[in-house]
């Protein structure tokens, strides 16, 4: 009996460094997980390709998407629209192999929904300052685009009783070793390896 792929969803406040840690994984020589890249309506920031970081749709396109139930999840933030096409990710667990999401919060409770065996880890910044430094240091948005990232962090962070894991991103390679801890040990969880073992004892 293969055993199907887990969905690992990442997320977390703007601002908190989900891609960071996520590119930082996806580095490593011994990464085993598939990308499920998600789709945005969002201007791409320097250094961003799209089909590698994010799909970058129209908003028109974006919405009949929404129409065809096409998106796992869809979030607007900010005056943006974020998605998971649907397909990809259902195919890639079947085959067995694991999953990885990086998405906005909102998005990451419609998932829960629908995927509640998914694995759900909370990235959070070591304090609300740090947050802030971070989102201006990145010199891509207006004073009120900042202070609207911030009011939404803070109402987001409150949200992470939805969650499995908290992981602080102190240093990104610090949270990416507890990110791929906490995978391994979820393998390992009875109630996924269980059925596996209970076939085989059928098979005798």
């Amino acid at each position: 009996m293969k055993e199907k792929g887990l969905l690992i969803v990442l997320s977390g406040p703007s601002g908190v460094g989900k891609g960071t840690v996520r590119k930082e994984i996806f580095s490593q020589p011994d990464t085993a997980f598939e990308y499920s890249i998600s789709m945005t309506t969002r201007k791409p920031r320097q250094g961003e390709v799209d089909g590698v970081d994010y799909f970058f749709k129209s908003r028109e396109e974006f919405e009949t998407l929404i129409e065809q139930d096409k998106l796992l999840e869809y979030a607007e933030f900010v005056g943006n629209y974020y998605g998971t096409p649907v397909d990809y990710v259902k195919q890639t667990l079947n085959e067995g192999k694991d999953v990885f999401l990086e998405i906005e919060v909102q998005g990451a409770k419609q998932v829960r929904e629908k995927f509640p065996d998914g694995l759900f880890i909370f990235l959070v910044p070591p304090s609300l300052s740090e947050l802030k430094n971070r989102i201006v240091t990145r010199g891509t948005e207006t004073e009120d685009i900042i202070n609207n990232r911030l009011s939404a962090a803070k109402e987001e962070i409150e949200m992470m009783k939805l969650y499995d894991y908290v992981v602080e991103n102190d240093q990104v390679e610090n949270a990416c070793d507890r990110i791929n801890a906490i995978v391994v040990a979820e393998h390992c969880r009875r109630t996924r390896v269980e059925p596996r073992y209970l076939k085989m004892l059928e098979a005798e």
